[in-house]
């Protein structure tokens, strides 16, 4: 157990809907930025812990796709809400799961002593970077913000249970922006194509390889550290697509007892699992005691895994 605690938790969900049929995706305004968004996120986790931004010893950002290639998503966040204190700041990114991967290392800081609250934001703008003639992908992805406030627990018993992430490379390619840093720098747009610096995803060669590793990386992960189905509160996973009630139906996790929200948010890319995490936090699904499961896959291919008890 690695010993540490949610004391504060805030998200941000734009206020601008379009729908494809029955689901419901969620626009970021045009005079809103994602470092506003992002912001505003970390902000609401720390008034609901009740202190402020000189009371964090580490900024952790874990989103997807960040603000600009340089400095770190948390250093511009950071800057948002302070110009002092003495914070560390930096990002951790695996994609979609960057949240999971992100926690993570947060509790091993605080477990080891090295640090007693840190904040972890995550958060995109996807739609910014759509393809309008890739229709999965365009009818699929929302923005949306979420940010916790950890510290190290004097209750032995809250923490992190276990955790596991691994990537396939042979899947490394299904869904990717290539435009951008050194791959295909902004000087040479001109000289380059255009779809590179938007969001390309093969679909269904990603779900075929998700099926193909999740069954077994669950299983081993359950058998290593002991954890029982029957021991887990809530399944909090990224909401990746339509595919994930099948997916959970194929991995045995109840129905009563799992996140699918898929139709009425839509994939929220990093902001997905820490979002879906607020929600069941706010609305008392889960609290202190309760074993949740934060999980998911992400471009790479990686999947995480990580029992944390509240």
């Amino acid at each position: 157990m690695r010993s540490c605690e949610i004391v504060g938790w805030g998200s941000v969900l734009p206020e601008r809907t379009v729908r494809f049929g029955d689901e419901v995706r969620y626009r970021i305004a045009d005079d809103m930025s994602h470092l506003d968004m992002l912001a505003a996120a970390c902000e609401r986790a720390l008034t609901r812990a009740g202190i402020g931004i000189d009371e964090v010893d580490l900024v952790l950002g874990a989103s997807a796709a960040g603000i600009q290639p340089i400095p770190c998503t948390a250093a511009l966040v950071l800057e948002r809400l302070t110009l002092e204190g003495h914070a560390a700041a930096f990002d951790v990114n695996s994609t979609c799961t960057s949240f999971i991967t992100a926690l993570d290392v947060a509790s091993r800081y605080l477990d080891s002593g090295d640090h007693d609250t840190i904040l972890v934001f995550s958060g995109d703008v996807g739609t910014r970077f759509l393809n309008p003639d890739q229709r999965e992908s365009y009818e699929l992805f929302s923005d949306a913000a979420a940010a916790v406030v950890l510290r190290r627990s004097d209750d032995p018993s809250r923490g992190v249970i276990a955790s596991a992430q691994q990537t396939w490379p042979a899947y490394a390619h299904d869904t990717e922006i290539r435009g951008g840093l050194s791959h295909s720098p902004a000087q040479l747009y001109a000289e380059s194509d255009p779809g590179d610096y938007l969001f390309d995803m093969n679909g269904r060669r990603a779900l075929l390889g998700m099926m193909r590793v999740l069954p077994a990386f669950f299983e081993r992960f359950h058998e290593r550290h002991g954890i029982d189905y029957d021991d887990v509160a809530l399944w909090v996973p990224h909401q990746a697509s339509a595919a994930l009630g099948p997916m959970l139906d194929r991995l045995g996790i109840p129905v009563d007892r799992r996140v699918d929200e898929v139709a009425a948010f839509g994939n929220m890319v990093s902001a997905s699992v820490p979002f879906m995490l607020t929600r069941a936090l706010d609305a008392g699904r889960v609290g202190a005691g309760d074993t949740v499961i934060l999980c998911g896959t992400a471009a790479g291919l990686t999947a995480n895994v990580l029992a944390l008890r509240l």
